[in-house]
């Protein structure tokens, strides 16, 4: 933060013979007390191309510097024309008013100048060399450029730089020596590295052989069983057809077991039908032979 503000100029003596002094009215505002005095100054550029032709008209130092806000007058002589091109006497330019503190400057102000002559004649028919004494100047100060700068003051603190070290010096270069550790610890990741990727590639390996293990026993067990139904398909041997022949052989035992449980049960004459009222009813028996009644009478 800037602790003196520019609060504004006033251009006096505006416009005047190119002879004349400048005045300015300046008011500024200071928000701390300052150990030193402002320094303000008033620069007339005397050429676009160098720099060379450029005059200092005055500086005047303001202080000691209360705080609040300040007004004063400053009053500047005119520039040189001897100092200046010829063919740039007459003609735009530039002033500019700076203030500075402990020779660093926090603001500067620029104004147009133009310089021409102050009648129609000379102006339309200039001479060959420059008449000074009819040359007027108009400072455009309508349109002020306003630059300002940060810079230390008095209540900041300055940065401070390491002290210096000569016997620094005198100690030997050790860069070959931090050279060497470095190389070697990128030698010791390195082969790190390269073990890490061989226990891996060994890992993969493995996987790799256990897979294919697990392979060839599966294609071991089905060329098993590919050979078994080859060799019953070269006997012949239907086992279909051998199932079948044992599910029809335990039909036959079972039948043949139901039959034999069978018990013969003889038809008694004392039923209520008569001897004469006797049918031809048919029974079976263990032999599995149908009897008729006739049969059944003799027996009885």
């Amino acid at each position: 933060m800037s602790i003196v503000s520019l609060l504004g100029i006033n251009v006096l003596n505006n416009p005047a013979r190119f002879t004349d002094p400048y005045e300015f009215e300046i008011t500024f505002e200071c928000l701390e007390p300052l150990k030193d005095d402002l320094e303000w100054k008033l620069t007339y550029v005397g050429s676009s191309r160098s720099l060379e032709h450029d005059q200092e008209l005055d500086s005047i130092l303001v202080g000691p510097v209360p705080i609040g806000v300040n007004k004063f007058l400053f009053t500047a002589d005119p520039p040189s024309a001897e100092l200046i091109p010829s063919n740039e006497l007459v003609s735009v330019t530039v002033i500019l008013l700076s203030c500075s503190y402990n020779d660093r400057e926090f603001v500067r102000v620029g104004y147009y100048v133009n310089n021409e002559y102050d009648s129609e004649d000379l102006r339309e028919n200039p001479p060959n060399k420059v008449q000074v004494e009819h040359v007027v100047r108009n400072i455009l100060a309508e349109k002020p450029r306003v630059t300002r700068f940060n810079i230390v003051w008095d209540n900041e603190p300055v940065e401070e730089f390491p002290p210096e070290q000569p016997e620094a010096d005198l100690i030997e270069d050790d860069e070959e020596e931090y050279g060497e550790e470095e190389e070697e610890q990128e030698g010791g990741e390195e082969e790190e590295e390269e073990e890490e990727e061989e226990e891996r590639e060994e890992l993969r390996e493995e996987e790799g052989g256990r897979e294919d293990d697990e392979a060839e026993e599966e294609e071991e067990e089905n060329n098993t069983e590919d050979d078994g139904n080859a060799a019953d398909e070269e006997l012949g041997v239907n086992t279909d057809d051998d199932n079948d022949d044992k599910i029809i052989k335990k039909q036959k035992l079972l039948h043949e077991e139901e039959q034999s449980e069978v018990e013969i049960r003889p038809i008694s004459l004392k039923d209520n039908k008569t001897e004469g009222e006797l049918d031809n009813t048919e029974y079976s028996g263990t032999n599995g032979r149908n009897r008729t009644t006739e049969d059944s009478k003799e027996k009885v």
